[in-house]
């Protein structure tokens, strides 16, 4: 199923995609986490209504939000997780790559950068005039758990869904880390909905891409991830659990706009369009 966080009528309700429609899903969860929460007995019921539902929405009606608004805990991240864009990342600084990462490297983005698939994105120049995009598809947990090992990892994945790491690259290097660079409000677009996991048996052969106005600026595939799915969640939940709701943004290819020569970066006006296929697109304007 396609489940989706969206606005009708005034109300906030969660929903199933059906044919271009939606039906309201409400009555089985009042909010995306607390679905996610239910477990296979939720999405069962979800699917009943779906297919029971007599007057779906038309989605050009709805407004989607982020599929999970208001994430229970930062979002988790993996940086320099595509072999191609670690040499990018490192050629800027005149290095090569002579191994690949050993470990995963994490960060997270603030639970308040979080934003709707098709909202714009804010510029603030005094804040900073280098934002640049990043593709990414993003793993949504289902079933909580810690030290999970790599061959029951994909029982706790709930679904997938897109994300553009959307990072401030001066706030970057200014303060030596990510945290900052990547949290600015609505700097993190996520959705269009969440696609379960059943859905999509083969999450790690999909093509993702990025296009600014148009003209495509990242293009890869997940096959090309340096840490799998299981892996990243093995990696992740050693001695921290996961919960259900958690998002984790697997990474990102070449193409970024720091590394190019020279560099490029989002200025007020420009769209950008992230897609992961078998999942969706998601489109935000800057400014």
């Amino acid at each position: 199923m396609k489940l989706m966080t969206y606005q009708y009528d005034g109300r906030t309700r969660i929903g199933v995609v059906v044919e271009g429609a939606v039906v309201d899903v409400t009555a089985v969860a009042p909010d995306m986490i607390s679905l996610i929460e239910l477990g296979g007995g939720g999405l069962a019921q979800a699917r009943q209504l779906a297919v029971a539902a007599a007057n779906p929405i038309p989605l050009a009606e709805v407004k989607l939000l982020a599929p999970i608004p208001v994430p229970r805990r930062n979002v988790m991240c993996l940086g320099w997780n595509y072999a191609e864009h670690a040499a990018e990342s490192a050629a800027t600084k005149g290095l090569s790559i002579k191994e690949l990462p050993q470990f995963p490297i994490i960060f997270t983005k603030a639970t308040t950068s979080v934003t709707g698939p098709y909202d714009d994105i804010p510029f603030d120049a005094a804040v900073s005039t280098h934002i640049d995009w990043e593709a990414e598809m993003a793993v949504i947990i289902g079933q909580p758990g810690k030290n999970i090992p790599r061959a029951q990892a994909m029982r706790h994945v709930f679904g997938y869904t897109v994300l553009n790491d959307l990072s401030a690259r001066d706030l970057q290097r200014n303060h030596k880390q990510f945290f900052k660079g990547k949290s600015l409000d609505g700097h993190c677009p996520i959705g269009p909905w969440i696609v379960t996991a059943d859905e999509l048996p083969n999450p790690h052969h999909l093509p993702i891409s990025c296009r600014v106005n148009g003209q495509i600026k990242q293009e890869s595939n997940t096959a090309h991830m340096i840490f799998n799915i299981p892996e990243i969640i093995a990696q992740l939940s050693r001695g921290m659990t996961l919960l259900p709701g958690d998002i984790i943004a697997t990474g990102t290819p070449s193409g970024v706009g720091f590394a190019r020569t020279p560099p490029q970066y989002l200025q007020p006006g420009d769209v950008v369009a992230c897609e992961v296929a078998g999942i969706g697109r998601i489109r935000n304007q800057i400014g």
